[in-house]
């Protein structure tokens, strides 16, 4: 870590030759003045904090102090990621900035939250959010399966085996996942399907703060974020009729009640907010698609060096065919792959589309008004076996490359390559 710091002090001068001239002429033959410098002068208290939490796990806000500005705007933040989920948003919100001032009890967790609700509507997605958000790294999170734990001996694998069994040397998921990262996320998926002395286990977690492992080092969990994700009341939400969204009042009454028929009174106490997430609406879709396609040029930056143009159109469509009232947003995840990544990889394969090109994202019909107009003389890949407009395609930017003759492409079995380069024959 010292080396790291050390590297990071001697970059400026070590860089001198970066710094840049803005404005050489500025129209009247002036040189410019410099405007500014690539590097620093100075090591700055952000880039120390930056390589201590490289190595350390701590996020860069809690050691510079920029959180409380962070989490003024913590609602607004999560939003660009989790859609349609504002009550939600807002619930999560106020509890960790109540804990994070420190006006909530000091010796438990930053936060006991229960997530209820269909699937696909967004309580795994906002896990991940807040994990970037606070912890400043969306994989600072732990995902735990809790239908692995519905037998009672599985206790032992949350906080470790007993001295002498098998698994000893090992650890528990729980307490050795929180050891070596105490600032984390974690998600107990699927929740009413652990074991009772689970649930006991865990009453211990919300209360003290701190779980004892098998070799009695006490772990500390005030650092850590408990989201508890559960299926209790799905039936209520798959009988609802297509206009509602959950929020009613006696939908959340009907799913109360199969929570408290679940869970015992003293679960229930220690938990900060039990949240219901909401149905999803159609008018959503096109923001989630939004942030798919975000994730998906990202890719492509990063990976081919191309950028993506879609159209309005076209991420509507993509909307209409990822919607499904009954599964959420997880349709949307197949219809991206369906209609932007499946034809895409084809085109980069075939050389339709090259390393620093647009890659450009049409409905059918657009395309084709395109290919009439002049615009395009090179064709469009899709996905859709039918003939429907509104179907997604890709616009080709090249010609496919030539297939090349197959006796020409086949290596001679009789042939071999010598070591001046000229190929010979046995």
């Amino acid at each position: 870590e010292m080396e790291e710091i050390e590297r990071t002090a001697e970059s400026p001068n070590e860089e001198e030759e970066e710094e840049k001239n803005v404005g050489d002429g500025d129209g009247d033959g002036r040189k410019g003045k410099k405007r500014f410098k690539m590097l620093s002068d100075a090591v700055t208290a952000d880039a120390i904090a930056t390589v201590i939490a490289r190595h350390t796990g701590i996020p860069v806000s809690r050691i510079t102090g920029s959180e409380s500005r962070k989490l003024l705007r913590m609602e607004e933040r999560l939003r660009e990621r989790v859609v349609g989920q504002d009550h939600a948003l807002v619930a999560v919100s106020d509890c960790v900035r109540l804990a994070r001032t420190r006006l909530a009890a000091t010796d438990r967790t930053l936060g006991n939250f229960l997530f209820l609700g269909p699937t696909g509507v967004g309580k795994t997605e906002l896990c991940k959010a807040l994990a970037e958000f606070i912890f400043d790294d969306q994989d600072a999170m732990t995902r735990v399966d809790m239908s692995e734990y519905g037998e009672r001996h599985t206790v032992s694998r949350l906080i470790g085996a007993p001295p002498g069994y098998v698994g000893y040397e090992e650890g528990g998921v729980l307490t050795e996942s929180v050891r070596r990262r105490p600032y984390q996320v974690l998600l107990l998926d699927e929740f009413e399907k652990g074991h009772r002395d689970v649930w006991n286990l865990l009453l211990q977690l919300f209360d003290e703060g701190h779980l004892t492992d098998s070799h009695g080092r006490k772990v500390d969990f005030r650092n850590v974020i408990v989201v508890m994700t559960s299926n209790m009341g799905a039936e209520v939400f798959s009988q609802l009729p297509a206009h509602f969204v959950g929020s009613e009042p006696r939908v959340q009454d009907s799913v109360m009640e199969a929570v408290r028929r679940t869970l015992s009174p003293e679960l229930l106490n220690r938990i900060d907010e039990t949240v219901s997430f909401n149905r999803l609406r159609r008018e959503h879709m096109d923001r989630i698609a939004g942030i798919g396609l975000s994730d998906i040029e990202k890719r492509l930056e990063s990976g081919q060096n191309m950028t993506l143009d879609v159209s309005p159109a076209a991420v509507d469509g993509i909307a209409d065919r990822g919607y499904d009232v009954r599964y959420g947003a997880r349709p949307l995840k197949r219809a991206l792959a369906r209609d932007v990544l499946n034809p895409l990889s084809r085109l980069v394969l075939e050389g339709g589309v090259v390393d620093g090109d647009v890659v450009r994202v049409r409905t059918r019909a657009e395309a084709e008004d395109m290919i009439d107009g002049g615009e395009d003389e090179h064709g469009y890949i899709t996905s859709s076996s039918d003939e429907d407009e509104n179907a997604v395609v890709i616009l080709r930017n090249h010609e496919p490359a030539e297939d090349k003759d197959e006796d020409e492409d086949a290596w001679d079995d009789d042939e071999y390559l010598m070591e001046d380069g000229k190929h010979s024959h046995r």
